[in-house]
């Protein structure tokens, strides 16, 4: 089979639902001169696994093309990539490194979720964390995005310290979608260590309602309707 960008968008095709295409549109948050195929996500799924001996240079095409569903074959790809069984450091750090000089064709919140835990995460997994802080101070809220998401991989593993930080970091951001990332972030960390949970809830003056609402999940049904009715205050996005 001819591992090539073109080839990959062609087979997306065969898929092509107008339904499917009115269903992205509607969710899509991104910008840009995006256009949308029609492909439902496990189509654009298998085929990326199908294709994820592709070569770094036309998985960076697919990220230059203006169809949503190449660019999420492309970071699937990479996040197929990064699952091998045998890949070497340097192999990871090509796949992180091309995740990051071209960020900004990873525009929606789908993007971002599908590979940042392995693609970024896991190499940033023995190294130093300066770049998710340089990322969650980031103008872009995809890249801010990034920085908590990534820290999803290092919670797997029973580290939770830079997910507190950088959750801690992005309390006060203005968008809903980034709250909601920080909540899933904080609900994970529960799971590690319950106890340093709530004392980070407690802590906080106030905390987004929907920040709170995702964080408290998975605690005890009183506990959690102890933190939610504390919380009565919190503030929403972009206020506080």
């Amino acid at each position: 089979m001819d591992l090539t960008a073109r080839v990959f968008i062609d087979t997306l095709r065969t898929f092509q639902s107008d339904e499917e295409r009115t269903k992205i549109s509607k969710y899509y948050k991104g910008g840009g001169e995006t256009e949308v195929i029609g492909v439902r996500m496990k189509n654009t799924f298998d085929t990326a696994a199908r294709f994820a001996g592709m070569p770094l240079a036309e998985v960076e095409a697919l990220l230059d093309s203006p169809y949503y569903e190449a660019r999420m074959g492309a970071v699937s790809i990479l996040d197929f990539k990064a699952r091998r069984k045998r890949i070497t450091d340097d192999e990871r750090r090509a796949l992180y490194d091309l995740y990051m000089e071209r960020h900004d064709r990873i525009d929606n919140w789908d993007l971002v979720d599908r590979a940042a835990p392995r693609v970024v995460g896991w190499y940033l997994l023995d190294k130093p964390r300066a770049p998710l802080y340089e990322l969650a101070r980031s103008a872009d809220i995809w890249e801010r995005r990034t920085a908590i998401t990534a820290t999803f991989w290092f919670i797997r593993q029973g580290d939770i310290d830079d997910a507190l930080h950088i959750a801690g970091l992005l309390l006060d951001d203005a968008e809903e979608l980034i709250h909601k990332s920080v909540g899933t972030a904080l609900r994970e960390v529960g799971k590690v260590d319950q106890e340093r949970l709530v004392r980070f809830l407690r802590e906080q003056p106030a905390l987004p309602r929907v920040t709170l609402r995702y964080a408290t999940e998975k605690l005890p049904p009183e506990l959690r309707a102890e933190l939610l009715g504390a919380g009565d205050t919190a503030r929403s996005p972009g206020k506080g």
